[in-house]
């Protein structure tokens, strides 16, 4: 879910800062005759959509998620302490630059049976991403990972959390004080063809422009940008008032009508989710992409203008809010000038590997600071989301050391707990087996790990 805005905390002025998960694919080629219907693409030479099945795709429940939502307090674990930055001092851009501590054994860690069957499966999923991906941490290399891959594959019932204690060790990246917030599949009321006061879920645009700036330069490597043409100049492309207004006519598909233009603001936020069909059935959507504008949280927007009262930051808060106030709600949420675009999904949403997330089990990382793919151990004041996770997924606004986004599945108790979501603790990240080791000596001869030079 890498470039929707989502993750809903329990604060909204942090939850709405989140940028989303569903992962990295292209966009889809077929597009409807007309903009003002389903692209008949949609349902040929597929099977029919599934009928509706609450919480049909989640696991059991392996972490004591209450209902209805309540939080259970848990005390975190220590992180070790580390020597402060020194003054001046640039922030860590990676793993190995905001450096790397032995965290405690295993067998001492927070880790379930059931958590740890379900992180094996999720993690096996996982391992051909991370034994074939460049890891940007600069912790590890795709051989690595082949040992605990092949071991986990060949683990059977009941073995799972012996799997990770066999193969694996704890560190903490900087000074592991971690950060979790919560994102879900939302599932909201839609329809194929066009109704009164249904809002248009679009696809790509055609005219919609990826820019690779690092193509142009080395010293823009890795950044990129997005926009439309005009004539001879690129500009940026149509903010959320111009595409509310019309200005995508001509020119994007639109795969179903939202009934609730405000359930379809947030699912937006979230990157996936599910339309609900008059006759039952489901269609699920996926970000595909976005229009490249800032992402505006209206969460702390409405909280510094004082219109949430005390009890209204939540999501469900929030959405009562511009529910009651429709003009005015209209009007912030088009202050958050991001849109994103969807396209149709097969089955289970994706994250940046392109692996389906699985709920309870997986999250977004940084992977800078992360493998994408690593196990990662939470240990946090809140005891639903402590525990064992396997980071499958990246968000825009997830960013920096220790900063997670637990994804919670679908249903009515996935969104209350990922609604409620801000838990603070230490993170222990799960590396392969003698990878401490590789570090320090790389370190001592003066090398980073990747074989880089250490000196400037």
């Amino acid at each position: 879910m890498t470039r929707a805005i989502r993750g809903i905390g329990g604060s909204f002025a942090l939850a709405l800062a989140l940028s989303g998960c569903v992962g990295g694919v292209a966009a889809p080629t077929d597009r409807p005759s007309s903009p003002g219907t389903a692209s008949p693409a949609a349902t040929a030479g597929k099977p029919p959509r599934g009928q509706f099945t609450p919480n049909s795709d989640n696991i059991r429940n392996i972490r004591g998620i209450q209902i209805p939502a309540r939080i259970v307090g848990a005390v975190p674990l220590a992180a070790s302490p580390v020597a402060p930055p020194l003054p001046g001092a640039l922030a860590p851009v990676s793993a190995v630059t905001a450096g790397v501590t032995p965290g405690p054994s295993l067998a001492t860690l927070p880790i379930s049976d059931a958590q740890a069957e379900a992180a094996r499966l999720a993690f096996v999923t996982s391992c051909p991403g991370l034994q074939r991906r460049s890891d940007q941490s600069g912790l590890t290399r795709g051989p690595d990972w082949q040992p605990a891959c092949a071991a986990a594959q060949a683990t059977g019932p009941g073995g799972a959390r012996a799997f990770f204690t066999q193969w694996f060790e704890a560190v903490q990246v900087g000074d592991g004080k971690a950060f979790a917030t919560g994102y879900y599949e939302p599932e909201i009321a839609g329809s194929l063809e066009r109704r009164d006061g249904y809002a248009p879920v679009y696809g790509r645009p055609r005219d919609l422009i990826d820019v690779d700036l690092g193509a142009f330069s080395t010293s823009l490597k890795g950044k990129k940008i997005r926009g439309r043409v005009s004539g001879s100049n690129f500009i940026p492309y149509y903010d959320r008032t111009a595409i509310e207004q019309g200005a995508l006519a001509e020119t994007a598909p639109i795969l179903a009508w939202a009934k609730d233009p405000v359930e379809l603001f947030f699912l937006q936020i979230q990157g996936s989710g599910r339309l609900r069909l008059p006759d039952g059935s489901i269609l699920r959507i996926g970000y595909d992409t976005q229009n490249g504008r800032d992402y505006t949280g209206i969460g702390a927007l409405m909280k510094t203008r004082g219109l949430l009262q005390p009890g209204q930051t939540s999501m469900q808060g929030i959405v009562r809010w511009l529910h009651d106030h429709p003009v005015e709600g209209q009007a912030i949420m088009r202050e958050n000038k991001s849109f994103v675009f969807f396209r149709e999904l097969d089955g289970a949403p994706q994250g940046a590997m392109g692996y389906p997330v699985t709920g309870q089990v997986s999250a977004a990382a940084d992977v800078k600071f992360v493998p994408l793919g690593a196990p990662v151990i939470l240990s946090l004041d809140r005891q639903d989301a402590t525990g064992l996770w396997i980071v499958q997924d990246t968000g825009g606004a997830i960013k920096g050391s220790n900063r997670f986004d637990t994804f919670w599945g679908a249903g009515a108790a996935a969104e209350a707990t990922a609604g409620g979501m801000a838990g603070r603790g230490t993170a222990f990240l799960l590396l392969p087996i003698g990878t401490t080791a590789r570090l320090n000596a790389a370190t001592a001869n003066g090398a980073r790990y990747d074989g880089s030079s250490a000196q400037p």
